[in-house]
């Protein structure tokens, strides 16, 4: 049986690094996929909001805790190189990257601030307003419209 748990520990050691080695190699990739479970986490949580799913106080975290997470990655997934290609990131990006790195990091601030503090839907609701709002600071001049 140890032989069993050390060997998933070993494979699910190689996975994790074999994830970040994979989002080195394409941060385009990576930060597609992020935005992706950013945006299905913030369907879940404007359901959950209006009633439409059941308020689910560990499902408010996990979106949180993503949210937080994709905002602390986000400023190194954005070499150079993909300046072009199949994004929707604006050149301010790169122009202005102080400022992209600063409201990544307020989005990755307020997410986690916001964990734990969802007791209702009415909490979720001023969850999504208060990182609806940063969500919205940073696509005004970071992402191009679809």
């Amino acid at each position: 049986m140890k032989i069993i748990a050390g060997t998933i520990a070993a494979a699910m050691t190689v996975l994790a690094f074999g994830a970040v080695s994979i989002a080195q190699q394409d941060p385009l990739a990576t930060r597609k996929a992020l935005m992706k479970r950013n945006n299905d986490n913030a369907a879940l949580l404007v359901k959950m909001m209006r009633g439409q799913v059941p308020f689910d106080a560990a499902k408010v975290d996990e979106a949180l805790a993503q949210w937080a997470d994709t905002g602390q990655k986000f400023p190194s997934l954005f070499p150079d190189n993909t300046k072009t290609g199949d994004t929707r990131a604006t050149p301010a990006v790169w122009e202005k990257r102080a400022e992209f790195n600063a409201l990544a990091a307020r989005f990755a601030k307020n997410s986690n601030d916001s964990r734990g503090k969802a007791k209702n839907a009415d909490d979720v609701k001023a969850i999504i307003n208060r990182i609806g709002q940063d969500c919205g600071d940073c696509h005004e001049t970071f992402r191009k419209p679809q």
